[in-house]
């Protein structure tokens, strides 16, 4: 059994939408999950998963949420190498510009994306909550 970890953060609500999708995807798949937020999640968690979905939405510019998620992530990035990840968020405007950045980010840091990043414009729809359970599937 596979031992997974979505970590997400959500503003509005959209994006934790999706984690919970992303969970029930891979619980059906029979792994073991846990939900977790920034301020429960360190980068000496990272070796104790199979494989982790990190969900976080477009802020500002297209960036990530800059006080709880981004410094999470940043410490996380020296255990990405050969890591098993998959990356969802929602948005409210732009084109997706920060997941391509955030993917870039975690491919130059040796992360293995096991699947297609999942984004979706405001709060996801079905054909975007089965996505997200589609991308939970994959993790395990």
């Amino acid at each position: 059994m596979s031992k997974i970890a979505v970590v997400y953060w959500s503003g509005t609500g959209n994006t934790e939408a999706m984690a919970k999708a992303v969970l029930e995807g891979a619980k059906e798949k029979g792994a073991e999950v846990v939900l977790l937020t920034p301020d429960e999640f360190d980068v000496s968690m990272m070796d104790s998963y199979d494989a982790i979905a990190f969900g976080c939405p477009a802020m500002g510019a297209e960036v990530l949420e800059e006080e709880e998620f981004e410094p999470m992530f940043a410490s996380c990035e020296s255990k990405l190498s050969g890591k098993r990840i998959a990356l969802f968020g929602s948005y409210g405007w732009g084109d997706g510009e920060w997941m391509r950045d955030w993917e870039t980010r975690c491919k130059e840091a040796g992360a293995v994306l096991i699947c297609e990043s999942v984004i979706c414009n405001e709060m996801p729809d079905d054909e975007g909550i089965q996505s997200c359970k589609a991308l939970g599937e994959n993790l395990d």
